[in-house]
């Protein structure tokens, strides 16, 4: 019969395993992997869309497909790893990354594209709760810790190299290689798993409920679906109606399922908490935001400003900046200020971003943009850290596990309808203001798809007129996306400042790294 453990520290008497820091290093590998795929592709999709012929809705699946499918098996994931084994399920996990991976390097249109994302969302959502679930089997409490920290920021890591290495692979090899770079890193991560971790297991863990996956999954998918294609079919098409009526129906069904289960999946009642509520949102807008900005940029510096992949990658920079110099700067911070002060003014300077970001002209060159882009990074980090510490330290330690599995998945869905809501009005704006007088029809259809299209159009038509105004088009409606999140990002901030707490209490509060190990135990804090 085989021993099965809990995911207990290795006990402090006992002689550390050598290996330790090898499997560590294996694992930080992984989640480098998964960091900076969330940022590289952003940076190949104009490529992509060039090569594929992909319009701008296809562009949001081939993006929101990961994340649709991350957000909602998260934390089922973890409860599978609970159950059938964690390094089982980690290896399991990696070897579907993989598999993905190559399907995607190996696609030849945009449906294989979508379905290879897809599939890489399976692998990730296996992977992150369970990269951290099993650190306590191979460190002491000294140096547990340690290992949470150094695996946290190998991910946060990944997302300034994204860009840096997707550039790089697209300048030298062709789009695919974006994927296939993740292979490797996969591989060593699975031998990793093999002959480095230990098996651990918790037979008291619940069943996953099945039945709320699978309306987490529909009802955010059918969300997604409607907004993406609104802008095409319009916002009155049978379809695009029926799609927001099942995800209402979805949703709600979802809501009521979990409020009448004794272990929810998801525990909609620690919304009722006022501070982890408001802070929630601040986390989930900030994520809304993020990931629209990280859609829209890369084709206005590609197409519009004329840089290579790589150049596009080193231009993103300063958001990412930004983005790491505010986060490290927002713990002294909020020791001194307090969290609803650090929130609030994080959330004002990305609100100030983005408006300063509006009035970007086709003209206003490249250092304009790393001015406000530097800005929103900084209240995209001042605001992020302390929002996400202070959500959990507004709630019982009972429920932090719970809180934090929360936390994480809204945070991904605010990421999955920022890439369909803002993409899709900058679609609509764009197609609504391009100038193709004189095309034929079909080549008038082909420019309104997407900016790169219409560069495609104007060069082989000869068609400087097109040209003009598809990047003039493209610019105001990236100017109409900036307003938009400016103003979302100014209620929150009002929002922030009536209602959050003026310094968290409890567990967690004022330490923004509580937030990594609550992440690692979420699963088995759930339980309790």
């Amino acid at each position: 019969m085989e021993t099965v453990t809990e995911p207990v520290a290795a006990p402090s008497g006992a002689r550390p395993d050598p290996r330790r820091w090898w499997a560590l290093g294996a694992l930080v590998a992984s989640m480098l992997t998964l960091g900076f795929d969330m940022t590289i592709l952003n940076v190949a999709l104009p490529t992509m869309a060039g090569e594929l012929g992909a319009t701008t809705g296809q562009q949001q699946w081939m993006a929101d497909a990961y994340i649709v499918v991350f957000a909602a098996l998260m934390l089922p994931a973890g409860l599978l790893g609970d159950r059938f084994g964690r390094r089982r399920m980690l290896i399991v996990g990696l070897g579907i990354f993989l598999a993905g991976s190559l399907v995607g390097a190996l696609a030849q249109d945009v449906d294989a594209v979508v379905a290879a994302r897809t599939v890489m969302g399976i692998g990730a959502a296996l992977i992150t709760p369970l990269a951290l679930s099993v650190l306590p089997s191979l460190f002491t409490p000294d140096e547990r810790t340690k290992a949470v920290g150094i695996v946290s920021a190998g991910s946060v890591l990944g997302l300034p190299l994204g860009p840096i290495i997707g550039g790089w692979l697209l300048d030298h090899f062709w789009w695919g290689s974006v994927f296939l770079i993740n292979l490797p890193m996969a591989a060593l991560g699975i031998a990793a798993c093999v002959f480095l971790l230990p098996e651990t297991r918790d037979p008291a863990s619940p069943r996953v409920d099945a039945v709320s996956t699978a309306l987490t999954a529909t009802g955010l998918g059918s969300l997604i679906y409607a907004i993406i294609e609104a802008p095409t079919r319009g916002w009155g098409d049978p379809l695009v109606l029926g799609m927001f009526a099942a995800a209402v129906v979805l949703i709600a069904a979802l809501v009521l399922r979990e409020r009448r289960s004794a272990r929810p999946l998801l525990d909609m009642g620690l919304l009722a908490h006022r501070g982890f509520l408001f802070n929630t949102l601040a986390a989930t807008l900030v994520m809304f935001v993020l990931s629209g900005l990280l859609f829209v940029l890369p084709p206005y510096l590609q197409a519009v400003l004329g840089h290579d992949a790589l150049g596009t990658g080193v231009r993103l920079l300063p958001l990412m900046g930004g983005l790491l110099v505010g986060a490290r700067a927002a713990q002294p911070v909020v020791e001194r200020f307090g969290s609803r002060a650090v929130v609030s003014a994080g959330l004002a300077v990305l609100s100030f971003a983005a408006f300063l970001g509006s009035r970007t002209a086709v003209d206003s060159g490249y250092g304009f943009t790393a001015l406000w882009l530097s800005l929103a990074g900084a209240g995209f980090g001042v605001a992020m850290v302390p929002a996400m510490s202070g959500a959990l330290g507004t709630l019982p330690t009972d429920r932090a596990g719970s809180g934090s599995g929360l936390l994480m998945t809204l945070r991904q869905v605010g990421g999955a309808i920022g890439i369909a809501l803002l993409g899709s009005l900058l679609a609509g704006v764009y197609r609504d203001r391009l100038d193709v007088t004189g095309l034929p029809g079909s080549a008038a259809d082909t420019a309104g798809d997407s900016l790169v299209a219409a560069h495609l159009v104007a060069e082989r038509a000869g068609a400087a007129d097109l040209l003009t105004s598809a990047n003039s088009s493209y610019v105001h409606g990236m100017g109409v996306v900036l307003l938009v999140c400016g103003g979302a990002a100014l209620v929150a901030t009002l929002l922030a400042a009536a209602f959050l707490p003026s310094a968290p209490t409890g567990r967690g509060a004022g330490n923004a790294r509580d937030t990594g190990p609550d992440l690692a135990t979420s699963k088995a804090d759930a339980r309790q």
